[in-house]
């Protein structure tokens, strides 16, 4: 085994690692949600490690999310051990660290009522997180990842990483249906809702508002407002960041289409495949319009003026949503969500669809507290 250099220089000291560990706590996230009913079942750990290969449960959707879940923690891994100079025992150290984290949810899992512990998952984990290993090192040898560097200095700001972070989750926080296309941060009716069963039985239940009756649904015009705004953030969050116009132009561009993409795939799923478009109505379509109009018509506006106008249109968007209720129909829709197969991504998707907006706004803020926006 090969032992650290000392010759890498100082760009190969990669954000990789942070990167890894945020993602493994996701997956810790994903693996073990909702964590209650923590309880022992009389399980042994030898029982699904030697059961029957493949389950009778097993379908192509579980393969799939098995392996492409922890391909980026393989690649991060081996990304950050070849850039810190461990190039021989890169991948197979990135490869184990997958597996035995693997092996760790899935033995976590015997004592989850609602998550079954399976060896056919570990082993695809396990090769998941090979892939991405071996991924990482062929670009790594290929110079790829020295291009994304070169091809990032000349497309963003150096204080762009947390912008690209955000704008990579987007189409991730998509997944999760929304009660309204591009509309993400919709959260204060379930807050109130749980703070109310937290209450109940206290005196202090008759505090809270009784706001759910008042909520009306939003017009066609304020929806396709909601629509055009929620497809605006992006983009300017793209533009805070970018350096040159047509660059902005190209990411307004690219943001629009995997929104789009990302919310039909969403409603596939949800709905099943031949509904993937019918969230399209008059007035969505008509926000899609508006917010590619808004978003050319902002393209020329100085970095600190797209985080400013950013602050502002992410206040309104978020107003918009939360001051609107969830139907009926969208209620069902979550709890078919939460019951059914997606639970493998349900936890991390509902929490990134949830806080996506408040994190974006944060991030916004600090940057201009710290003057990083130039102008």
């Amino acid at each position: 085994m090969d032992t650290p250099t000392e010759s890498a220089p100082a760009r190969h000291q990669t954000s990789a690692w942070p990167l890894a560990l945020v993602y493994a706590a996701l997956i810790v996230f994903a693996s073990l949600f909702p964590f209650d009913g923590w309880r022992a079942q009389g399980i042994a750990p030898q029982v699904f490690l030697l059961a029957h290969i493949p389950p009778p449960y097993w379908t192509g959707f579980d393969i799939a999310i098995n392996v492409v879940g922890y391909a980026p923690l393989g690649f991060l891994l081996a990304l950050a051990l070849l850039r810190t100079g461990w190039p021989r025992s890169a991948i197979p150290l990135a490869a184990l660290a997958g597996a035995l984290l693997s092996l760790l949810m899935e033995f976590l899992q015997i004592y989850l009522p609602q998550r079954v512990p399976s060896n056919l998952d570990l082993v695809l984990n396990a090769g998941g997180s090979l892939g991405g290993a071996l991924l990482a090192a062929l670009l790594e040898r290929l110079g790829a990842i020295d291009r994304w560097s070169r091809f990032r200095a000349r497309w963003f700001v150096p204080q762009a990483r947390g912008a690209l972070v955000l704008l990579a989750l987007w189409p991730w926080a998509l997944l999760f249906p929304a009660a309204e296309p591009f509309g993400l941060g919709q959260v204060l009716e379930r807050l109130e809702s749980a703070l109310a069963d937290v209450l109940d039985g206290t005196p202090f239940l008759v505090w809270l508002p009784e706001r759910a009756q008042a909520l009306q649904p939003l017009s066609p015009a304020a929806e396709m407002l909601c629509v055009a705004l929620g497809l605006l953030v992006p983009c300017l969050l793209a533009y805070s960041v970018a350096v040159h116009t047509g660059r902005r132009a190209a990411l307004a561009l690219v943001s629009v289409a995997v929104g789009v993409a990302a919310t039909a795939l969403s409603a596939a799923l949800s709905y099943g495949p031949a509904h993937a478009w019918e969230w399209l109505s008059v007035p969505v379509r008509a926000g899609i319009g508006m917010g590619m109009v808004l978003a050319v018509a902002t393209l020329w506006l100085p970095r600190r003026a797209c985080a400013v106008l950013l602050v502002l249109v992410l206040a309104v968007h978020l107003g918009l949503l939360n001051d609107a209720p969830t139907s009926a129909y969208f209620a069902q829709t979550l709890q078919a969500w939460e019951q059914g197969r997606f639970i493998r991504f349900f936890g991390m998707g509902q929490w990134l669809g949830w806080l996506w907006p408040y994190a974006a706004l944060v991030y916004v803020l600090l940057r201009a507290s710290r003057r990083e926006v130039a102008s």
